[in-house]
């Protein structure tokens, strides 16, 4: 069964809306009240705005917090082409949709793929947001860069499952990693499906990753043009120890770092709580 804390967090529903952006519908959700400093949190590859349901309402009493779901993800219009600027625009008009910028310049936090349209948003114009978090990002060494399998540009369509149940037990995490918390996984897989015709499939888009071409990573991260501050998971098997030290490189002097112990890269799924209580510690302090 879940515990309290994760009961409780799921009960505060979000207020869940949709706005056009460059043609594709976007689904948002938010959380605490309008006019509190703003809190944007953008989630990873193939994931959805409900990953945040447990942690968002942990600070919604401080923030007014919001959260898309990207194009070609969750409950989001596909795209026939993806590029950063545009989920960057995503970044933009949700904000200002939900009242982000209403007590000032807003904080960012983005998840793995999440960080790359944030650094995109976060290079564009000084003083527009106070900071961004990086969270366990896909940014590796050279060493490790060099032995990484690269995209073909191929893809496989989603598979349609005949019941709920089928599709759910076919859920795993990317990458790989254990959970403990199976309740955390089964509120993120029941949101990760959709009822198709024959049964049940996926919401993201399988073809995404043909049809989006990323930038250099560590020109994304030297060109943010607001405070930045690192967060990874100490077992991460995407974000390793030499990884970490190379994204901690090339951050400005001082820039925060916080290891999480005992997260894997999904830290929300892993170490919730301490994720909420990293992210509290932080943004109380930080930036100045």
């Amino acid at each position: 069964p879940a515990p309290a804390w994760f009961r409780d967090a799921v009960a505060v529903a979000p207020a869940i809306g949709r706005i056009p952006v460059r043609g594709a519908g976007i689904e948002t959700f938010a959380w605490g009240e309008r006019g509190r400093p703003g809190l944007m949190l953008l989630h990873g590859n193939g994931a959805h705005a409900g990953w945040w349901r447990f942690i968002a309402p942990y600070l919604a009493d401080t923030y007014r917090v919001a959260a898309p779901s990207w194009s070609g993800m969750g409950g989001s219009d596909w795209r026939e082409t993806y590029d950063l600027d545009t989920f960057a625009d995503e970044i933009e008009a949700v904000a200002e949709e939900a009242g982000l910028f209403e007590a000032g310049a807003p904080v960012m936090v983005g998840h793995s793929f999440g960080c790359f349209p944030m650094l995109t948003e976060a290079g564009r114009e000084a003083g527009r947001w106070r900071g961004a978090v990086i969270v366990d990002p896909p940014i590796f060494s050279p060493e490790r860069r060099s032995g990484r399998r690269r995209e073909d540009g191929r893809f496989a369509p989603h598979r349609v499952y005949p019941t709920l149940e089928e599709a759910l037990g076919r859920f795993r995490f990317a990458p790989m990693q254990p959970c403990d918390r199976l309740y955390i996984a089964d509120l993120i897989a029941r949101e990760s499906l959709r009822e198709v015709a024959g049964g049940w499939s996926w919401r993201f888009d399988p073809s995404m990753w043909a049809r989006l071409a990323l930038p250099d990573r560590a020109a994304m991260v030297a060109g943010a043009r607001c405070p930045l501050a690192l967060v990874t998971g100490a077992r991460s098997d995407l974000m390793r120890p030499a990884d970490a030290a190379y994204v901690q490189g090339l951050l400005p002097p001082g820039s925060p770092r916080i290891d999480l112990p005992e997260a894997y890269h999904h830290v929300m799924v892993d170490q919730p709580l301490a994720f909420v209580a990293a992210l509290r510690a932080l943004l109380a302090v930080w930036p100045r």
